[in-house]
């Protein structure tokens, strides 16, 4: 009787692990499989702007349409540097990107720095004040810009594209909950060691928060690379004219027929320098995205 309890209970505990098993695995199976349908439908929209980049104008709008270009052709994107001044929109748009992104992360950091590590009256009153800008919409604040960088005679200039982007509400936010997140102890003996608040936010501060200064320079590098509304206004000479700006243009060609192919091909070198400079900091990105989503 007792042997075959036994084998009852072995047969049982089997079916149990089998199913368990099974249940696992189909269990995995449709994560996978949901995951491919999201990769699927992510990049398909990214592939298709490199194949019509790549197609002769004739053969983009096919009743059956090809995602693999057949004949494989360049022109779109040599006519494109012929409509255009593409080397100086490009370094146009990669300058202010560039500076731009530092700056911010420089005036953003001190910031941060001011409110999370250093004490002074009203200092909580005043973030909870900075933060509220941020609720106020960024199309609202064109005019007054606009109006305040004529007036200081800065149209046309790099300094119109750059200086209103130094200071962000969002970027300050994020390195705050970073820098809350440092232990105080190097920060004692910082002060013990005779350092002033400088020296602790440049040598102690800045290097413990590699993650998150990568995730405001991503960030920040996006938005200035794709910004189009406030160039549009404060940039329109060729001189000074960023990439977004320049590929609009493309939009009403001859007998207002829009060439396809040149702006597929004017996107996928206007999203190049966003994936590269996601890829290089994906890494810190993530990490900084983690730390200073739960610090604080």
């Amino acid at each position: 009787m007792n042997q075959s309890n036994t084998l009852s209970l072995d047969s049982a505990s089997k079916r149990a692990a089998d199913t368990s098993i099974g249940d696992s695995w189909t269990g995995k199976f449709a994560r996978y499989g949901m995951m491919v349908v999201l990769i699927v439908v992510m990049v398909l929209p990214f592939l298709w702007m490199l194949s019509t980049s790549l197609k002769p104008q004739q053969y983009i709008l096919q009743t059956v349409p090809q995602l693999i270009p057949d004949p494989l052709s360049f022109e779109s994107y040599t006519k494109l540097a012929e409509r255009i001044d593409l080397v100086r929109v490009f370094f146009n748009s990669f300058f202010v990107a560039i500076v731009g992104t530092a700056g911010q992360i420089l005036v953003s950091a001190m910031a941060a720095f001011a409110f999370a590590r250093m004490q002074w009256r009203g200092r909580d009153v005043v973030f909870v004040l900075y933060l509220a800008t941020m609720m106020i919409p960024s199309v609202a604040l064109v005019i007054p810009q606009f109006i305040l960088v004529r007036q200081l005679g800065w149209m046309n200039s790099y300094s119109a594209l750059i200086i209103p982007a130094l200071f962000s509400a969002f970027g300050t936010f994020l390195l705050r909950q970073s820098f809350l997140g440092l232990p105080k102890d190097f920060e004692e003996a910082a002060f013990v060691d005779g350092a002033n608040y400088f020296t602790i936010f440049w040598r102690i501060v800045l290097p413990l928060s590699q993650p998150a200064l990568a995730t405001l320079g991503v960030f920040s590098f996006m938005g200035l690379w794709n910004a189009y509304l406030w160039p549009l206004f404060v940039a329109r000479q060729d001189a000074v004219m960023t990439l977004p700006v320049a590929l609009a243009t493309l939009q009403s060609g001859p007998r207002s027929l829009t060439e396809w192919n040149m702006v597929m091909a004017g996107s996928v070198i206007a999203v190049l320098p966003i994936l590269v400079a996601y890829l290089l900091a994906q890494r810190w990105f993530v990490q900084g995205v983690v730390s200073s989503g739960i610090k604080g």
